[in-house]
């Protein structure tokens, strides 16, 4: 597996962002100019299907990736608790799913600093915490 690093963490699968995008997508145009040049019932309602499958596949991934926010949450404040001096565990709750998410990537021994400045909101932004980042803790089981 390549070290994951702040310039390749994010997870691309081709077949999915690509592929499947690419053939719906191509597949629905198809569809709405069959649709527009020769209309009937039944070219009308497989636009529907097709527009269906399409919410449903965003849907599905919408909620995949929030099961996988609050599991990282979860994750994260129990790490923290274990990890982060009695003065910031206190602040734990204090931290957005946003920030924990982000923090995730931090190694065990810079976490403590590194959530001393996202609660001191020396960071715009979630991007900014994990390029903020000196020893990446990969995550090769994301969704």
């Amino acid at each position: 597996m390549t070290e994951q690093s702040f310039e390749n963490h994010p997870r691309m699968v081709p077949l999915y962002h690509y592929f499947t995008f690419t053939l719906v997508l191509a597949l629905l145009v198809w569809s709405v100019v069959r649709l527009v040049t020769d209309f009937s019932l039944d070219r009308a309602m497989v636009v529907v299907l097709i527009v269906a499958v399409v919410m449903a596949t965003y849907w599905a991934r919408v909620f995949a990736l929030g099961v996988q926010d609050r599991v990282i949450r979860l994750e994260e404040r129990l790490r923290l608790g274990r990890l982060l001096p009695d003065d910031l565990g206190a602040r734990i709750g204090e931290l957005s799913t946003a920030d924990l998410i982000a923090l995730r990537f931090a190694a065990d021994d810079e976490v403590a600093d590194l959530t001393r400045r996202v609660l001191a909101r020396e960071f715009a932004e979630p991007k900014a915490i994990k390029q903020a980042v000196v020893r990446w803790r990969a995550d090769h089981q994301r969704i």
